[in-house]
């Protein structure tokens, strides 16, 4: 009498999750936690100023002339026909879930053990400042999506293509038309690309998708304030920089500059001097977004006169980012929270 030796094959499902089964388990409790969240915080969290200049901007789409691009306020354009801010923070959530599983998927292409590369997306699924940022109205979920995305598709095969390179640089456009600090990231990957010799043609690719959109917006921006630029707060926000450390007795700026002097005014964060009312810069005539010129002249003069009190004061506040006790709100420059969203869900459409 003959055996039967078949032998059952897994099915392709369970095969292809066979070696995720950690990183599968810690996405679902990532998505459980995110569920309870939004049931915990509903239905968002609005912040000043931040949040209402984007919902703003998202009903009336067109190039702000203070901090933000509009990046992100088009993805709010896109969910206003839904009127629901609960709606905007499920999208963030999914985000911060996509954002770790690009992280994974990256790893694992490098040939780290995948309990490894599960390990290395803990924080960035479970950390609370995570999912704080997920449950704003706020640009911080989709820039640190769009970055990790630029960078993993860099880093998705060994020798970079034209494709992949044309790709990236428009995920870092985009990045920079959410938060404009992402203009010298795409600098920095432009330079090490070259760097590393990769070759003219996917370095070119890169700088120019990622140069068209901002060249594009730019000029949009300059239809409506009448200058080049993605953003019209540079010199504001250097000025507040400054004004952490600026003694004009070693600066000696002319008498137009010197207006802009430190006062008696004290803040928690630099960039609080933006708003403080009796700052120098709010005691000008007119709107302060007005003198952004005046405020960029007077920051390069005192970063030029004292380079080494610039450098220490970026350090320690670049030092924030890596601190183990979550810094609150009002430390990190950012204004708390003044009130939740509707308590229906409908999103405001202006302040």
């Amino acid at each position: 009498m003959l055996a039967d030796t078949r032998v059952a094959l897994p099915s392709p499902r369970r095969s292809a999750l066979a070696g995720h089964r950690l990183f599968t388990v810690l996405l679902a409790l990532a998505a459980a936690l995110r569920v309870v969240t939004m049931l915990g915080y509903r239905p968002a969290t609005l912040y000043w100023y931040d949040s209402f200049t984007y919902l703003d901007m998202a009903v009336h789409p067109a190039p702000s002339g203070s901090f933000h691009p509009i990046g992100y306020s088009l993805l709010l354009r896109a969910l206003l026909p839904f009127h629901s801010v609960e709606l905007v923070v499920a999208v963030q959530h999914v985000m911060g879930l996509a954002t770790g599983l690009i992280l994974y998927a990256v790893l694992r292409r490098g040939s780290v053990p995948g309990r490894v590369a599960a390990v290395a997306t803990v924080p960035l699924l479970f950390d609370a400042s995570f999912l704080r940022l997920e449950t704003g109205i706020l640009s911080d979920t989709q820039f640190i999506l769009l970055v990790v995305a630029g960078l993993a598709v860099l880093m998705w095969s060994p020798r970079l293509s034209v494709r992949a390179a044309t790709g990236a640089g428009l995920l870092f456009a985009a990045a920079a038309l959410t938060r404009t600090i992402a203009l010298p990231l795409l600098l920095l990957v432009v330079l090490v690309l070259a760097v590393r010799r990769v070759g003219w043609r996917p370095v070119g690719a890169l700088a120019l998708a990622g140069a068209l959109p901002l060249a594009a917006y730019a000029g949009w921006y300059a239809q409506h304030h009448g200058r080049f630029a993605i953003s019209g707060a540079d010199g504001v926000a250097l000025w507040a920089r400054t004004m952490t450390f600026a003694d004009c007795a070693r600066i000696q700026p002319p008498p137009g500059i010197a207006r802009l002097c430190p006062n008696s005014t004290e803040v928690d964060a630099a960039s609080e001097y933006v708003w403080a009312p009796a700052a120098s810069l709010n005691l000008l005539p007119g709107d302060r977004f007005a003198h952004n010129d005046l405020a960029r002249a007077f920051a390069v003069r005192a970063i030029l006169a004292q380079p080494l009190d610039y450098l220490a004061n970026v350090a320690r506040d670049t030092a924030i980012a890596f601190s183990w006790t979550p810094i609150p709100p009002t430390r990190t420059g950012r204004r708390p929270p003044s009130a939740s969203a509707r308590a229906d869900g409908s999103c405001p459409t202006s302040r």
